[in-house]
């Protein structure tokens, strides 16, 4: 995000001072329009430097900072040093673009090597919109360097908008002020920032970018001087920087020499790790930036070494100087600001690398801050309507002086009303005693909307438009009756569960409650409507009855032992809902294809592949409120949890309720006086598609025979039978109390319904 007032300041505190640098795109341009570059009163990594020492020589330069400049109005952008930070790119599968986000939390938590919870970390897109791969940049730091680095500034009352680390500002720098160099991601350019304490190597291609901190820096010459001449850290920073004027500079170089080859090594060590990484990219230069390429002989050493041109640029090709500011005096510090350049360019939205490693809760203090003028407003508003309202109370005094024989008068009728209401607080008193027999009564019917709620969720686990969006045609042309546009698509992979049945009653304890509280199956569909007209009539008065007692908030519940419900465990008690749902659907070849759409396995975390199953053991996620008042029952336990799927079959046990019957009449020869013949199948009552299994047969009415002269059958659709129990969450005493049994004859009307005899299925003439 681009600052909003085009101009940022980039402040980088190194062990040796602090650089700041002031940039504007107001005339549009980037250009200088301030910097300092302040010297710590001691090198912060220094020996003998005590880590509160070290803290306060950091507050004594910012706050010199602070008292110079007015950084009131200007986004600040700050760096961190590059130890204990993690910057890796990696590509993503092709995903939805809003998968993005959900699959860079994945990779973070797998690449990142600390604990996701003790870093800030940020990612970013680092293709084109139009690029067939998906390459994302993860950068991460931990917090303890975060929060020490924002520290300083929150003690001076400085408000940090942007957060980075110092290798991703040398990248942004080198893309931004030499895109020369970074064409593709066949060559590499290396940015080398030299610092007091450590070496960043920064390898940068087009499109990518790694990192190493190396701890090597200024600071190791001076040591190994002190230590070769005997001399404290201060004293050998000095001979160091005058060594090309001492009459021992060759004993000085003596001395550094180990250094010079220590660094060499590094750096060969990790190009060479770089490109054995990447064999296809070439590294072609190196720019060396910090302190540390003062030195004299150093990128001389390094070039030599290394077999790569090494240039140290004495001022930067992109930026422009503003009024005021001094050429000369700004290219003395040019080594110096890179991270401070790559810092700035970020902080107007012109950078490549945009990530943000400032805490998110600092992050939501600013955007509120932000908002701060529209406050401004509503208070000045707020002060405007006082002053009228002191207006208006200076007029009403004055008529309430003129207003008091009114007043009076008002004040009896005002008597005389509290006079009255002290007698109807009494009567209404009174009143309380049959109110709150009232609401007693009343009490069993608060949670009679627990079953149709129940319903409700169970057919919104169904597949549908919004569930599954890749048939959603076929679900509109459903809802809309359009046959032709169900029949585009195959039978068999049409995503539809059909329920014909369905039972639900309320238990007290669902570790005891047994499936079975309705008869949801006939023996067998040979007999077209078995059990008679008798039984269809008492089968639909006992469901008005079962529904009935449902519906009044668990007043009623089946006794202990009725379907083998058992007593009292030592298991604490649940109480819940238990259901059994029956149905069809033409989806799949097979059971298994089916089984598969009701409860697959294996999709915990990929709600797009769903079930009915899943979505019910998912309800605080798939419900709109995303709070549940239910939960499944020991989905694990076979006595607990049950699914059952079978073949469409007039011939055999199978729910209710699946289909309309039709008759099929067999083919007969031509010219033959054959009386035609015909058998029940079950068909589509939309569609008019057969759904129930059936025997194939030739062109004489023959049926087909296998390999080993068993009849071919074609199976159409298949049912299932899914007994599940739910939990009801924190439900109310009021419907724990104990049912009173159902009375016998209610008994006698619940249980399998034995079948008639069987029926033959029409034959001769059409029906």
């Amino acid at each position: 995000m681009a600052a909003e007032t085009g101009t940022v300041w980039a402040i980088d505190i190194g062990n040796n001072s602090l650089k700041a640098l002031y940039l504007s795109t107001e005339r549009g341009v980037v250009e200088v329009i301030g910097f300092d570059n302040i010297r710590h009163g001691k090198i912060l990594s220094g020996d003998g430097v005590t880590d509160a020492e070290r803290e306060e020589l950091v507050a004594l330069s910012l706050r010199k900072f602070v008292n110079k400049y007015d950084l009131s109005m200007d986004e600040i952008i700050i760096s961190v040093p590059s130890q204990n930070s993690f910057a890796r790119f990696v590509n993503l599968p092709p995903v939805e673009a809003k998968r993005i986000p959900e699959m860079v939390k994945f990779e973070a938590v797998q690449q990142i090597p600390f604990g996701i919870n003790d870093v800030q970390w940020d990612w970013q897109l680092m293709t084109e919109q139009d690029s067939p791969e998906i390459k994302v940049g993860i950068f991460a730091i931990k917090n303890e360097v975060v929060d020490a680095a924002l520290e300083h500034f929150s003690r001076e009352d400085v408000q940090v908008g942007y957060v980075q680390m110092a290798p991703m500002a040398l990248y942004n720098y080198l893309l931004h002020d030499r895109p020369d160099l970074v064409t593709s991601d066949k060559q590499a350019t290396v940015v080398l920032n030299i610092g007091a304490d450590n070496t960043d190597l920064v390898v940068c291609t087009k499109s990518a970018v790694w990192q190493r901190c190396i701890l090597l820096g200024g600071n190791s010459f001076t040591r190994a001087i002190s230590d070769a001449f005997k001399l404290n850290f201060e004293k050998a920073e000095k001979l160091k920087r005058t060594a090309l004027v001492s009459k021992y500079a060759r004993q000085i170089f003596q001395a550094m020499r180990p250094v010079f080859t220590d660094l060499g090594s590094e750096l060969q060590r990790s190009l060479g790790f770089y490109n054995n990484s990447n064999p296809d990219t070439k590294i072609v230069r190196i720019i060396a930036l910090g302190g540390g390429t003062k030195l004299r002989g150093l990128l001389k050493y390094l070039q030599q070494t290394l077999q790569i041109p090494v240039e140290r640029p004495d001022s930067f090709k992109r930026l422009g100087m503003g009024p005021g500011i001094s050429p000369a005096k700004f290219h003395e510090n040019v080594c110096d600001f890179g991270i401070v350049y790559g810092l700035a360019l970020q902080g107007l939205g012109i950078a490549r690398i945009e990530s943000n490693l400032l805490p998110r809760n600092i992050a939501r203090s600013m955007a509120w801050a932000s908002k701060s003028k529209y406050f401004i407003a509503a208070a000045c508003l707020l002060l405007a309507v006082s002053a009228m309202c002191l207006g208006r109370y200076g007029w009403d005094r004055i008529n309430y002086k003129k207003n008091k024989l009114v007043r009076d008068r008002t004040g009896i009728i005002l008597d005389d009303v509290q006079q009255a209401k002290a007698k109807l607080q009494a009567i209404e008193r009174e009143g309380f005693e049959s109110e709150a027999t009232i609401e007693k009564e009343f009490e069993p019917f608060k949670y009679r909307e627990m079953i149709p709620r129940l319903h409700e969720i169970i057919i919104s686990a169904l597949p549908n438009e919004k569930n599954n969006p890749k048939q959603a045609k076929l679900y509109q042309a459903f809802a809309n009756g359009n046959v032709e546009g169900i029949l585009e698509i195959p039978r068999k992979a049409r995503e539809q569960i059909f329920i014909t049945n369905m039972s639900v009653f309320f238990s007290n304890d669902l570790a005891t409650a047994q499936f079975g509280g309705a008869d949801l199956f006939r023996m067998s569909r040979g007999t077209p409507g078995a059990g008679g007209d008798e039984y269809d009539e008492m089968y639909d008065e006992y469901e008005y009855g079962m529904m009935e007692m449902e519906m009044m908030g668990g007043q009623y519940q089946f006794a202990p032992g009725m379907f083998g419900l058992g007593g009292p465990t030592a298991e604490e008690k649940k109480p819940g809902f238990v259901i059994t749902v029956a149905g069809y659907s033409p989806y799949g070849k097979n059971k298994s294809e089916l089984h598969k759409l009701i409860d697959p396995s294996g999709v915990k975390g990929r709600p797009d592949k769903w079930g009915l199953v899943t979505r019910l053991l998912h309800l605080d996620d798939f419900i709109v409120d995303g709070n549940s008042p239910f939960e499944v029952y020991k989905r694990t336990d076979p006595n607990q949890f049950k699914l059952e799927i079978g073949e469409v079959n007039w011939e055999v046990q199978m729910p209710v309720g699946i289909g309309i019957r039709d008759v099929r009449y067999k083919p007969t020869p031509p010219g033959s006086t054959q009386e035609e013949s015909a058998e029940w199948v079950l068909i589509d009552p939309m569609t008019k598609e057969t759904i129930s299994k059936i025997a194939e047969w030739d062109e004489n009415g023959r049926p087909k025979l296998d390999h080993r002269g068993m009849p071919v059958h074609t199976v159409n659709d298949h049912w299932f039978v899914l007994n599940v129990k739910f939990v009801w969450r924190d439900a109310p005493e009021s419907v724990r109390v104990k049912a009173p049994e159902i009375p016998a004859y209610m008994m006698g009307r619940i249980g399998m319904v034995s079948p008639a005899a069987p029926q033959s299925p029409p034959s001769g003439g059409k029906e």
